[in-house]
């Protein structure tokens, strides 16, 4: 299979508008004819590099390179002149797309002529996305086209959302970007880009374009809470908003859930390795643990849910065993979507599982609780502590808006604990809200304060620079 088969599906469907940039859009018809186009001069080129930002061209540029049977590797524009010749150089007798030729990308209306032959191996290379490399070298991650179609097939009802409109505002170098494309497509729903992304302009966006389906990441997600000035945010067309990607802080889920009444929230957890999501916490799930008084009930806010159809969890102790549910380990994924492969080397094991490199534990009732990344674990005195459990706890406290705890070196512990802040109040007695709902061993040492914390353009905290910055200072 290829994943150029979505384009012709929608294309012999109802011929409407499926992409809107811009002020414009293309049906499925002219988005296909100028994917053809693109096509006949791609082949000549071993890949298709896209400089861009969401732009008509993204989806023209896709789909021409799965027609052309060269893989499409959309790079992070905003990178450093030294980083992105990297890895441009990485890529010889590639064809590179930066912003100037979008637009020449999609204007051509001449006749694109047959579509030659097009390659249907599955095991293809269909999408080359580069990992954000928050601490370490980005490593290039292999999705083929059968892995892409599983997610799909597996999770996605086709044609289903006729009428419906998404609004895609994550990079277009994100794996939900890809996968935002692919999968609205595939269910018949127009996309809309956002260029660039702003609370008001994204709430005049969903107003103006009749949006019934969102996708958003933490940050933006609080950006937007933060600009509705009442109570309700006023978009009742807006029937689902997914959000994912990091971490979200609870006061802010929950305050979005009551900013958007009628809207139905889900909470996807993926990786780009895994092709997108592999669990999701959907709406009823929300609702029933926003008005539960059930501690366990309403906990489930901070889950990331249960396994789509087609994966297989996982929880694993450090020495490899599988643990008992509640119990805290290594997270690992097994399905058909699951590549887990970085250019030509496969990470996984003999049985086909991935290890995520996430810790986290599934409860009784399948859920999954995401606890943090295993690299960020602080040992302190012999003791290893998750960040995300005191970042939680800091989050809680009325005058904290953002919280990242990372370990310093210290000569008695080994590392000591130190919580970098947005926001404000007195670090004492900051400090004893968590020692009285923790213990003294998970009560940071030094509190910082700081107007905003490090972020990719995806929401995902840079520990590494604060560690880098801090640990070498008297903080």
């Amino acid at each position: 299979m290829n994943i150029s088969m979505i384009l012709d599906m929608a294309a012999s469907a109802e011929e409407r508008a499926v992409v809107t940039a811009g002020g414009r859009s293309l049906s499925a018809t002219e988005l296909a004819a100028a994917a053809r186009r693109a096509a006949g001069r791609f082949r000549r080129h071993s890949a298709v590099l896209y400089l861009g930002a969401n732009h008509l061209a993204y989806p023209v540029a896709l789909f021409g390179a799965a027609l052309a049977g060269v893989p499409f590797v959309p790079l992070n524009y905003r990178l450093g002149a030294r980083q992105l010749d990297a890895l441009l150089a990485r890529h010889p007798g590639a064809v590179v797309l930066r912003p100037g030729d979008l637009d020449a990308l999609v204007a051509a209306d001449d006749d694109p002529g047959p579509p030659g032959e097009v390659p249907w191996d599955g095991d293809a290379v269909a999408v080359i996305i580069y990992t954000s490399g928050t601490t370490a070298e980005p490593k290039a991650a292999l999705l083929r086209h059968r892995h892409l179609m599983a997610y799909l097939l597996n999770t996605q009802e086709f044609g289903s959302a006729g009428g419906e409109a998404t609004l895609v505002s994550v990079p277009p170098y994100h794996i939900a970007g890809l996968t935002n494309l692919l999968s609205n497509f595939y269910s018949g729903r127009r996309v809309v880009y956002l260029s660039a992304f702003g609370p008001a302009e994204w709430l005049e966006t969903v107003r103006r374009e009749d949006i019934t389906h969102a996708m958003l990441v933490p940050t933006m997600l609080a950006r937007i809470v933060d600009a509705v000035p009442g109570a309700d945010a006023a978009v009742p067309k807006l029937r689902s908003l997914a959000y994912g990607g990091a971490r979200t802080p609870r006061p802010v889920l929950e305050r979005a859930l009551r900013v958007f009444p009628h809207t139905g929230f889900v909470n996807a957890y993926g990786l780009t390795e895994t092709a997108s999501s592999i669990a999701v916490l959907g709406p009823d799930d929300h609702r029933t643990a926003l008005a539960s008084d059930q501690p366990a009930t309403r906990d489930r806010l901070g889950s990331v849910g249960r396994a789509l159809p087609g994966i297989e969890i996982e929880i694993r102790s450090e020495e490899g065993r599988p643990v008992a549910a509640g119990e805290t380990g290594l997270v690992f994924v097994r399905g058909e979507q699951i590549s887990g492969e970085y250019g030509g080397r496969s990470a996984l094991d003999a049985d086909g599982w991935f290890p995520t490199r996430d810790l986290g534990h599934l409860d009784a009732d399948g859920y999954l609780y995401i606890e943090g990344r295993a690299d960020d674990t602080i040992i302190r005195g012999g003791e290893n502590i998750a960040p995300a459990e005191i970042e939680d706890v800091l989050l809680a406290h009325p005058d904290v808006r953002e919280a990242a705890v990372i370990g310093v070196p210290d000569p008695e512990w080994g590392q000591r604990l130190v919580a970098v802040l947005v926001g404000a109040g007195d670090p004492g007695e900051i400090k004893r809200w968590v020692k009285e709902r923790l213990r003294s061993s998970k009560t940071p040492d030094t509190i910082v304060f700081r107007d905003e914390l490090p972020r990719t353009e995806t929401g995902k905290l840079l520990r590494r620079n604060l560690i880098t910055e801090l640990e070498n200072t008297d903080a």
